[in-house]
């Protein structure tokens, strides 16, 4: 029982981790269509039909940038050890042909996003600067220093960045990786490390890993309270259990997918601590900028003196980006992350003749750079003020969020529209940033909750019956936004009613066709998915990782375990638990009570037992590696006190499903 707990506590904290982490996905098998999707309607086409119109098509400056410097595409199936697929550009190669119109269920400009992403391989973006792109949701940076080689943000898994790295060297001459750059604190910046460095050269120091200031706080600690009703919608948000083609997924926006083989991680030797530091590496003089609160919570920005290369880290991009992530995360400070931006502009935008990201392709030359940067600034800038103003008018979040438009100038650039992020959604990010959730309607400030709700909907408006007949006719006049609406009330009010669930399938298949931002897409069509066939299980990555594990704090885990505490079944008890981990010299006790668990740093006297063992102990115990009675038996774990308090206390922990219901009760 002590070894399932362990082992259920570790799963549950990292089975999502490259998808706690800000982005997630994975390949994995492939998912079959279900043979039951539907064209897109002729409302549906119109509406893509009217984009070719309004959107400056015409325009293929991406298009040439993003195949610059092309230098081979390189392999395009990636496997781990085992011969596992954790990487493939092949589920996309139907995107191929560049030349080809988007299809009638896709938004045109989404397509054409994605067409850009989809573009794989080695590229050049600088005599000594070269990127690996779409080997994973990330790039693959290699700087070319005096001796030997600088890479910046190794992907999310050792195989993706080992495959990214053996195509740079089959190409440009063998060195050694001597320092690594993590722009930010998210997995896909990250997690491939210990695939393009020498664990030997790591443990000696001939790698220097440069890093923003929290780094491996945030890194391991972002979101993971929530971890498991976050990366249940990141299946949803990423795409994970729709099939690769032109009525499922297609993408996401900012990348084609994530890798799905081991995360590793390499403690930083050098972390920037503040707003503006200068270090010498390699020979080459790099300038950093911290940016801290913006796309991450631990993030920087870097300019290479020699290379006159400017580097934004994840802040500027081809994609209006995030302020609120689907998957759900906390909300990002769009004026922080404009005046970041500014700021960057400022510094280093007027000697820049290169600009890098780790998502997308460069820009080239000093004016092209100013105008992409400013741009990206006023696109955040804009949306935050707008929003506000609306809001000091009186509007209401969901009002706002369908009001705010951008202005030509934005609209007309193709890097400010929402492939990732949305106006909508982030508009109402915005909203509760500084206001929360609560919009001042006394009528909206304790709503009953959906299956309550649906019932007396449904009840009001003459039964379900009456409500799919009106509802065949608002989706019939193309009224999907609203049809959406009523029929999910349907829905909760009976989930078996499979009429209702079959017509709010098709209703969110078809805003899933006209949706910009892939996020949307992929929630839209993964909803219809699940209405029609139910919960699937899909693969999901490896990522019992030991240099996850070993990292994280014991005060993590013990939080956690508070997140998890039934109340009903702790009712009325008291108890305290001791923690001497003895290789460290960290001691904690946890004490129940008042059916809550709290988690201190040292040991109460009068603790009703006491855990001694390591570590280390723990550490191979949430591997799987062993088991706490085995440890017992072999005296690795020992008990001082009262035996059983802690097994007592495991009875009293919530076990988290994680392929829980999204659309239905």
């Amino acid at each position: 029982m002590r070894a399932k707990f362990l082992l259920i506590t570790f799963l549950l904290l990292f089975l999502p981790v490259n998808q706690v982490f800000a982005h997630g996905g994975g390949s994995g098998e492939a998912v079959e269509p279900l043979g039951v999707e539907k064209d897109a309607t002729i409302f549906t086409q119109e509406v893509n039909k009217d984009l070719l119109k309004v959107l400056p098509f015409k325009d293929t400056e991406d298009f040439k940038n993003a195949q610059e410097g092309f230098i081979a595409r390189g392999e395009n199936v990636i496997k781990d050890g085992d011969g596992n697929i954790i990487f493939s550009t092949k589920e996309f190669d139907f995107m191929q042909d560049l030349k080809s119109k988007a299809p009638a269920t896709v938004n045109p400009s989404l397509w054409r996003q994605m067409l850009l992403v989809n573009i794989t391989g080695l590229f050049k973006v600088h005599d000594h600067i070269y990127q690996v792109r779409n080997y994973d949701l990330s790039n693959l940076t290699v700087i070319e220093g005096k001796s030997g080689l600088i890479i910046m943000d190794p992907l999310v898994s050792a195989e993706a960045a080992k495959a990214a790295l053996d195509l740079y060297f089959e190409h440009r001459p063998k060195k050694p990786v001597v320092a690594v750059i993590y722009s930010h604190s998210h997995v896909d910046h990250f997690g491939g490390v210990r695939g393009i460095v020498d664990a030997a050269d790591l443990k000696v120091g001939k790698v220097k890993i440069f890093a923003p200031d929290d780094f491996m706080e945030n890194a391991i600690a972002e979101n993971v309270m929530a971890g498991n009703a976050m990366s249940r919608r990141a299946s949803y948000m990423y795409g994970n259990v729709l099939p690769k083609n032109a009525k499922g997924n297609i993408g996401a926006g900012l990348g084609s997918t994530t890798s799905s083989g081991q995360v590793t991680l390499a403690v930083p030797t050098n972390i920037i601590k503040e707003d503006w530091e200068e270090h010498v590496i390699d020979g080459l003089h790099f300038e950093f900028q911290l940016t801290q609160n913006t796309e991450a919570p631990s993030e920087m920005h870097y300019y290479i003196e020699e290379y006159r290369a400017l580097c934004p880290a994840e802040n500027v991009n081809h994609t209006m980006h995030n302020l609120y992530t689907l998957r759900g995360a906390k909300v990002r400070d769009s004026k922080v992350w404009a005046k970041h931006i500014d700021n960057m502009l400022l510094e280093w935008g007027h000697k820049s003749d290169v600009l890098f990201a780790p998502h997308h392709w460069p820009s080239w030359g000093t004016e092209n750079i100013k105008k992409h940067v400013a741009k990206q600034r006023d696109t955040y800038k804009y949306l935050h003020d707008q929003v506000l103003r609306l809001a000091n008018h009186g509007y209401t979040m969901d009002e706002i969020g369908d009001m705010v438009k951008l202005p030509a100038e934005l609209d007309n650039n193709w890097a400010s529209h929402g492939y990732y992020g949305s106006i909508s959604h982030n508009a109402r990010a915005i909203y509760n940033f500084y206001l929360g959730y609560f919009d001042g309607n006394p009528a909206h400030l304790h709503k009953l909750p959906p299956e309550a709700a649906g019932k007396k909907y449904v009840e009001f408006m003459g039964g379900a019956d009456n409500v799919i007949k009106q509802a065949t006719k608002t989706y019939a006049n193309g009224e999907y936004r609203w049809t959406a609406e009523v029929l999910s009330h349907v829905v909760f009010a009976d989930p078996d009613n499979q009429k209702a669930k079959d017509l709010l399938a098709d209703t969110l298949e078809q805003l899933g066709y006209v949706a910009e931002s892939g996020p949307w897409r992929n929630f839209y069509l993964s909803g219809a998915r699940e209405l029609r066939a139910g919960v699937k299980v899909v693969s999901t990555p490896n990522t019992a990782s030991p240099d996850i594990v070993q990292n994280m704090s014991v005060t993590m885990i013990l939080d956690y375990m508070g997140v998890r505490l039934n109340p009903e079944k702790a009712a009325g008890k008291m108890m305290k638990i001791g923690f001497n981990f003895t290789d460290t010299n960290e001691l904690y006790t946890l004490i129940l009570q008042n059916s809550t668990l709290n988690n201190r740093i040292g040991l109460e006297d009068d603790s009703d037992s006491i855990i001694i063992t390591t570590r280390a102990t723990l550490n191979e115990i949430m591997l799987g590696k062993l088991t706490v009675e085995k440890g017992l038996e072999n005296g690795a774990i020992k008990v001082d006190g009262t035996k059983g308090k802690f097994s007592e206390l495991q009875g009293m922990l919530d076990e988290f499903e994680f392929w829980f219901n999204l659309v239905t009760p």
